[in-house]
């Protein structure tokens, strides 16, 4: 059988937002599917006391006195490794610091998706109503900016503690979240009492609140829930919100190809990486993509590395990334490319 992609979510949002209780309650939903759930938290303090209030059964590591995203980032791709193999889990959540910038903690946890066959599934937004309506009224300061980082990036928003505001408070922070986010879908809550199917099921460009007029007018879709699983639908993919797509190739590519639709990347890619097997070569290769440009280097993995890219963004489609790399999947040319006369 096919192995499939551990499946990874981040969880981010302000300290004091709600992202533990989210984290307690998704737990709770996978052990009552006969899961094996996992969780890297950071602190950024020398103690873990969220971790305090996860279940003890449940695989954890701990990284202390730093934020992932900047002092301990590279330590991320390490812990996930680590715990995948020792623990063997079935899903995986990441709970970042307040303080931390998701962006940066998306490209380590897909640089560990070159050696494991992990997929980053969505990075989830907790914010709190009240406080974020308060910084938006003032519009300074560091954490007004990390909050507007940490919204943009978001595949879903929950706005938390909607019960500390009033009905149009809560209607014009959603116009705010909106304005900075015009794919996610937007989820109020109370301590984050959601369905986490529905939560989850929202992750990866199903809209859950059915599309805001902004998304209607520029053409954007709902996708069918068939469509989010990869199966045939018949609504139309444009944009899918996605942070990360991580492909897995059955088969190998030609180079020339491959640097064709690289090059041809829509803009709103802005990173990419990956390790591939090219049919026109005898070598395996490891593939930089960043500001425009892309580098190839010859490789000889040690152990057994899967031949995977990963593509970076905001609002790309993943779907017409997937199309576009299976049909190169199935394309075998046997002329020189650029990648073979370069070395």
């Amino acid at each position: 059988m096919e192995q499939q992609a551990l499946p990874v979510y981040i969880l981010s949002g302000f300290l004091g937002s709600g992202k533990t209780t989210l984290l307690q309650r998704l737990l709770d939903h996978w052990k009552g599917q006969g899961l094996r759930p996992a969780v890297i938290m950071n602190e950024l303090g020398e103690v873990n006391l969220d971790g305090l209030l996860v279940e003890q059964e449940v695989p954890m590591a701990e990284m202390l006195g730093g934020c992932i995203c900047c002092t301990s980032r590279g330590d991320l791709s390490t812990e996930l490794t680590t715990l995948v193999k020792k623990e063997a889990p079935d899903v995986v959540v990441i709970e970042a610091t307040g303080a931390a910038n998701p962006l940066e903690i998306v490209d380590a946890v897909t640089e560990t998706s070159l050696y494991q066959q992990v997929e980053l599934k969505g990075l989830i937004t907790v914010v709190d109503t009240a406080h974020l309506l308060e910084l938006y009224r003032s519009q300074q300061g560091a954490t007004y900016r990390l909050m507007q980082e940490q919204i943009r990036c978001a595949s879903v928003l929950i706005l938390n503690k909607t019960d500390r505001v009033s009905a149009e408070e809560a209607a014009e922070i959603s116009a705010v979240l909106r304005k900075w986010n015009a794919y996610a879908g937007i989820l109020p809550a109370v301590r984050c009492a959601l369905d986490p199917e529905s939560l989850l099921g929202g992750l990866g460009g199903v809209h859950l609140d059915g599309g805001s007029e902004d998304q209607e007018a520029s053409g954007d879709a709902v996708l069918s829930k068939e469509e989010a699983a990869g199966q045939p639908g018949k609504a139309h993919r444009t944009h899918d919100h996605v942070m990360a797509y991580t492909h897995y190739f059955k088969n190998a590519v030609n180079s020339e190809e491959f640097e064709r639709f690289v090059k041809e990347l829509p803009r709103d890619v802005y990173r990419a990486k990956g390790i591939i097997t090219f049919s026109d070569t005898a070598s395996r290769f490891l593939f930089q993509y960043a500001y425009r440009e892309a580098d190839f280097m010859k490789i000889t993995p040690q152990g057994d590395v899967p031949d995977v890219a990963v593509f970076i963004g905001e609002h790309f489609s993943s779907g017409e990334l997937r199309d576009g790399l299976l049909q190169l999947e199935k394309r075998l040319f046997s002329r020189p490319s650029a990648v073979r006369r370069s070395l």
